[in-house]
């Protein structure tokens, strides 16, 4: 159900939300609706792509929120193809796995965000009326390159700034303490720390801050 706009007011944020979880569709929709954002539910990234054709083009400030794990079609690879299709749709993703290397490689191809299922309401909504007055990125990042670093990490310890290139590249607190020759406690004390320094509570807001995007 769409939520209705005054018709003097400006018009609802759009959000194409596409998950193969039918339950968590249903209860994001809600969710959405409540703060007067008109969501378009999707079971598959085939499912909008097939819609987008039928469609003029989305609203100016339309955005995806996606996925990233699901079968036929991962949320990568439906980012990719609206992208090739030249669709000004800024990506969001959600997922309920913290892989890093994934959230690195989402975030560099292009997406805007990367948030953690489960998540507090507010991320996603803020991230949405984010997405909705920004510009959309008209090329996705380097996959080869790391934009200028938040300036927060200046605050971090040679070994914290170590610490954390490792964990951004995937690695894991065994491997990090062995390539580092430190142990395994000593790799989680100084990921503690770090963390408390930037502010961020989990391993996609680490990410951000490392490339940038806070």
């Amino acid at each position: 159900m769409t939520q209705p706009v005054p018709a003097d007011g400006p018009a609802a944020p759009i959000a194409y939300l596409v998950d193969d979880n039918e339950p968590f569709r249903r209860s994001t929709s809600l969710l959405l609706e409540t703060a007067f954002i008109d969501v378009r539910g999707f079971d598959s990234g085939a499912a909008l792509l097939a819609q987008l054709e039928r469609e003029p083009a989305p609203r100016a400030g339309a955005c995806v929120v996606s996925d990233i794990r699901m079968p036929q079609m991962s949320g990568l690879v439906l980012m990719e193809e609206l992208q090739r299709r030249e669709q000004s749709l800024r990506v969001i993703f959600v997922t309920a796995h913290a892989d890093v290397p994934l959230a690195v490689e989402a975030m560099r191809r292009g997406a805007v965000d990367f948030i953690e299922k489960p998540f507090e309401a507010r991320l996603l909504i803020q991230a949405i009326r984010l997405a909705s007055v920004e510009e959309p990125a008209q090329q996705p990042r380097d996959a080869g390159s790391v934009t200028e670093p938040d300036s927060r990490l200046s605050v971090l310890t040679r070994r914290e700034r170590q610490v954390i290139e490792l964990v951004v590249a995937g690695k894991f607190n065994k491997s990090i303490a062995d390539i580092l020759g430190i142990s395994t406690k000593t790799v989680e004390l100084h990921r503690a720390s770090l963390m408390s320094k930037l502010g961020v509570r989990n391993l996609p807001d680490l990410v951000k801050v490392y490339l940038g995007y806070r």
